[in-house]
C-alpha cells in the first residue's frame, strides 16, 4: 500500500465520522492485546511525532481559539500514551530477559543513549524529567488553565453588555453581534476545558513515575525469580528497558506539557509566537548592549570563563549594533517618506466624515447611574429599554430604532436625560439605592421618604428606602425601582413624540413590507397617486393623534381611494380616521357596548363651525377668550370622567375635529377628539354632558 493510499483512507474516515472510533479502538486493543516490538516502535515513533506537530501547530496559531480542538487532542494523545505504556509494559515484563531489544529498537535506543553506561545516571536523568514535566509545566500550566477560566467566566457579562451596548448604538451589526458572542462563549468554554485537560496531563506525569518502579522492580524480580537471571543481571537488563520506555513515554509528554504551557500563556496578536518573542524581545537594541557590557564585564574577571563570556559579549554588541542601525534606517525612511503628506494634517479639508450624525433616541445618564446599564453589575434597564422598544413597535406600527445610551458628566451624578433627534424632551432624577412610591390618588396614609413628582405623568411620589416596600404597598402606594422609572419615562416620551422617529426611510420599509403581500397597492399608490412625502406626512399625523399604523393595509387603500381627489395631507388623515374609526374607538373605550362621551352644546359647536373659513390648519374666527373658555370646559369634563372611571371622549363635528384636538394635545393628552362619521355604526354612544359657553 502506497503512502498516498494510506492518507486517503485515513481522510476519508475522517469525514466519514469513523476516525475516532478507530483510534479509541486501536487504543483499547492496545491495552488488551499483547503487541509485537514492530509495531510498538511504529506507535511510539507516531507518539512522538504527533507531539512534535501538536507543539509546532500551537507554536504557529495566532489566537487560542483558533486551536479550539486541542484540549481534545490533548486528551486523545494522552490515551494513546497510556494505552502504549500499557502495551510495553506487558512486553518488558514478558520478554525482557531475551535482551534489550525485547521491546523494540526504540526503547532500546532510548535506554542506551541515556544510560551511557552507568545506570545510576541514566535513572537520575529520567527522574530530573519527569519532575521538571509534573512539577514545574504541568502544574504551572494546570494553575494558568484554572486562572484564565476563572477570568474569562468573570469577564463574560461584561463584554456581553459592551457587545449590545454597541449593537444598540448601531455600531455593529446583529450578525457581527452574533458571532462575537459566540466567540465570547467558545472562549469560555476552551478555558473550561484547557483547565480540565491539563488534569489528564499530571495525572499521565504520575502515571509515568508509577509505571517506573514496576517496571524496574516487577521486572527485576521476575528475571531473578522466573528465568533464572543473577539480581545484577536482571536489574541492568530491566533497568535498560525501564529507562528506555520511560524516555518514550515522557519526552511526548513534555512536548504536550510545553505545548499546553504556550497555548494558555500566550496573548492573541495577529502573529505567531516567533514573531511576537522576536520583536518584544530583540526589538530594543539598549537591552542587548547592558546585556552585551555586563558579559565583557565578567569575561575580564580572572577565574571566570573568559572566551566563553567575551564571544556572547561580542555577539550580543554586534546583534545591538545591527538593531540600532535598523531602526534608524526605518525612522528616517519613516520621516523622508511621509514628508510630504504629513504637512496638510492641520490643513486637512474638512469633509462629511466630521459632521457626525444626532442619535435618534439617546438616554444619557449621571456616573452614579451608570450600574443601572452595566449587566455585569446586575443593572436591567439595558433588558428593559429593549422591552419598551418591543412594545411600542407592536403598538404603534412600526420599528423603533435602538436607544443610544452613554454618560455625560454634565448630568447630576443621580440625573438622566431623554434626547429625540438629538434636542432634549424629559430630565429626570432617580436614586439606584432606593425605590419610587407613586400616589395614584387613593393612598390611605403617608410613607417616609424624599418627596418628588412621577416623571413620566408628574404624579406625586415619595423616594423611599427598600426595606418599605411592603409597608407603601400596603397603604396603596404603586412602588417601582429606578430602572423602571426611566423605562416608563422613555416609554411615554417615546409614545408622545413617536410622530418624529418616523420617516421617509421607516415608512420605506413598511411599504416594502407590504409590498410582499399586495404588491399592486403599493405600486399603485407611490409615487403614481400620492408621493412619498404625502405618504409619510399623513401617518406622521396619525401618530401624533395616538393612531397606530398597524392597519396599513387599510391605511394605504384608503389613501389609494381618495388620492385622486385631494393630496392635503389633513384631508387625507381625516378619511384614514373613519376607515380606522372601529380600531381607534376600541382603544379608546375597550369592549363595551356603549361608549360614553361629551359633546358641545349645540349653538358653540355651530359657531366653531361657522367660524372655520382657513381650512383643518387654520383656528376658528371668533372672540379671543372663546377658545379659552372651551379649553376650560373640556378640562373640567375630562377630569370628571376620569374621576368616574369612564374613558374622556369629546364627540365633534368632523370639520372642527382637528382644531379641537389641536387645541387640547397638550392641555389634557388623555382626552380623546371623535369626529361623528368615526364611529362605527354597531358602537351605541351615551352622551354624559353637553359642555356650553
Amino acid at each position: 500500500m502506497s503512502a498516498r493510499t494510506l492518507v486517503t483512507g485515513l481522510s476519508e474516515s475522517a469525514r466519514s465520522g469513523l476516525g475516532v472510533p478507530v483510534v479509541l479502538m486501536a487504543m483499547l486493543a492496545m491495552m488488551v492485546l499483547p503487541l509485537p516490538a514492530v509495531l510498538l516502535d511504529v506507535f511510539f515513533t507516531f507518539n512522538i511525532t504527533l507531539s512534535m506537530m501538536i507543539l509546532l501547530g500551537v507554536i504557529y496559531v495566532r489566537r487560542a481559539l483558533e486551536f479550539a480542538s486541542f484540549p481534545t487532542v490533548l486528551l486523545g494523545a494522552t490515551l494513546l500514551r497510556l494505552g502504549l505504556n500499557v502495551a510495553s509494559t506487558r512486553v518488558v515484563l514478558l520478554n525482557g530477559h531475551t535482551g534489550a531489544h525485547a521491546a523494540g529498537h526504540v526503547i532500546a535506543a532510548f535506554g542506551s543513549f541515556v544510560v551511557g553506561g552507568n545506570y545510576a545516571v541514566g535513572m537520575v536523568v529520567f527522574i530530573v524529567l519527569v519532575i521538571i514535566n509534573f512539577v514545574v509545566i504541568t502544574k504551572g500550566a494546570g494553575r494558568i488553565s484554572e486562572v484564565s477560566a476563572r477570568f474569562t467566566l468573570d469577564a463574560m457579562p461584561g463584554r456581553q453588555m459592551a457587545i449590545d451596548a454597541d449593537l444598540n448604538a448601531g455600531i455593529i451589526t446583529q450578525a457581527e453581534a452574533v458571532t462575537r458572542r459566540q466567540e465570547i462563549r467558545e472562549e469560555a468554554d476552551f478555558y473550561g476545558a484547557m483547565d480540565g485537560a491539563s488534569k489528564f496531563v499530571r495525572g499521565d506525569a504520575i502515571a509515568g513515575i508509577l509505571i517506573l518502579f514496576i517496571n524496574l522492580f516487577g521486572g527485576t524480580l521476575i528475571g531473578a525469580v522466573q528465568h533464572g537471571m543473577s539480581l545484577a543481571d536482571a536489574g541492568r537488563t530491566y533497568a535498560l528497558l525501564t529507562i528506555g520506555d520511560g524516555l518514550v513515554a515522557q519526552i511526548p509528554a513534555l512536548l504536550l506539557s510545553v505545548a499546553v504551557a504556550v497555548l494558555v500563556t500566550r496573548v492573541s496578536r495577529p502573529h505567531d509566537m516567533g514573531q511576537q518573542i522576536f520583536t518584544q524581545m530583540f526589538g530594543h537594541p539598549r537591552a542587548l548592549a547592558v546585556t552585551a557590557g555586563a558579559l565583557g564585564l565578567l569575561g575580564v574577571i580572572p577565574g571566570m570563563p573568559n572566551a566563553v563570556f567575551l564571544a556572547m559579549a561580542t555577539l550580543c554588541g554586534v546583534g545591538a549594533y545591527v538593531l540600532a542601525k535598523r531602526r534608524q534606517s526605518e525612522q528616517t525612511q519613516a520621516v523622508a517618506t511621509p514628508a510630504a503628506p504629513a504637512a496638510p494634517a492641520e490643513q486637512r479639508e474638512l469633509s462629511w466624515d466630521d459632521v457626525e450624525a444626532v442619535d435618534l433616541i439617546g438616554l444619557e445618564v449621571g456616573y452614579r447611574l451608570i450600574p443601572l446599564v452595566d449587566r455585569g453589575q446586575g443593572g436591567e434597564l439595558m433588558s428593559r429599554i429593549k422591552g419598551v422598544r418591543k412594545k411600542l413597535s407592536e403598538d404603534l406600527g412600526f420599528l423603533v430604532q435602538p436607544v443610544h445610551i452613554r454618560d455625560n458628566l454634565e448630568l447630576a451624578p443621580n440625573a438622566y436625560r431623554i434626547t429625540i433627534l438629538g434636542a432634549p424632551v424629559g430630565e429626570a432624577e432617580v436614586f439606584p439605592d432606593r425605590e419610587l412610591a407613586i400616589n395614584p390618588g387613593q393612598v390611605s396614609g403617608n410613607v417616609p421618604g424624599t418627596p418628588t413628582k412621577d416623571p413620566a405623568f408628574g404624579l406625586p411620589a415619595v423616594w423611599i428606602d427598600k426595606g418599605r416596600r411592603d409597608e407603601a404597598q400596603a397603604l396603596g402606594y404603586t412602588v417601582v425601582d429606578a430602572a423602571s422609572v426611566i423605562a416608563t419615562h422613555l416609554s411615554h416620551l417615546l409614545q408622545s413624540h413617536a410622530h418624529e422617529l418616523l420617516g421617509h426611510e421607516e415608512v420605506q420599509q413598511l411599504l416594502t413590507r407590504l409590498g410582499k403581500s399586495a404588491p399592486k397597492l403599493v405600486e399603485d399608490l407611490v409615487p403614481k397617486i400620492l408621493p412619498m412625502s404625502v405618504v409619510v406626512k399623513v401617518l406622521q399625523y396619525l401618530l401624533l393623534e395616538r393612531v397606530s399604523i398597524r392597519n396599513l393595509r387599510t391605511i394605504c387603500e384608503t389613501l389609494a381611494e381618495l388620492g385622486p381627489k385631494s393630496q392635503d395631507p389633513l384631508v387625507l388623515v381625516a378619511a384614514v380616521r373613519v376607515a380606522l374609526g372601529r380600531s381607534i374607538v376600541q382603544n379608546v373605550g375597550g369592549l363595551r357596548d356603549e361608549l360614553p362621551v361629551m359633546t358641545l352644546d349645540a349653538a358653540l359647536e355651530q359657531v366653531l363651525q361657522d367660524s372655520m373659513t382657513g381650512g383643518a390648519e387654520a383656528a376658528p374666527g371668533f372672540e379671543p377668550g372663546l377658545a379659552e373658555r372651551v379649553q376650560h370646559a373640556l378640562i373640567e369634563g375630562t377630569r370628571r370622567q376620569e374621576a368616574a372611571g369612564e374613558p374622556a371622549v369629546l364627540l365633534v363635528a368632523p370639520k372642527i375635529r382637528p382644531w379641537i384636538a389641536r387645541l387640547m394635545r397638550h392641555a389634557t393628552p388623555t382626552l380623546a377628539v371623535l369626529a361623528y362619521n368615526e364611529v362605527p355604526e354597531n358602537r351605541r354612544v351615551r352622551v354624559v354632558a353637553a359642555l356650553g359657553r
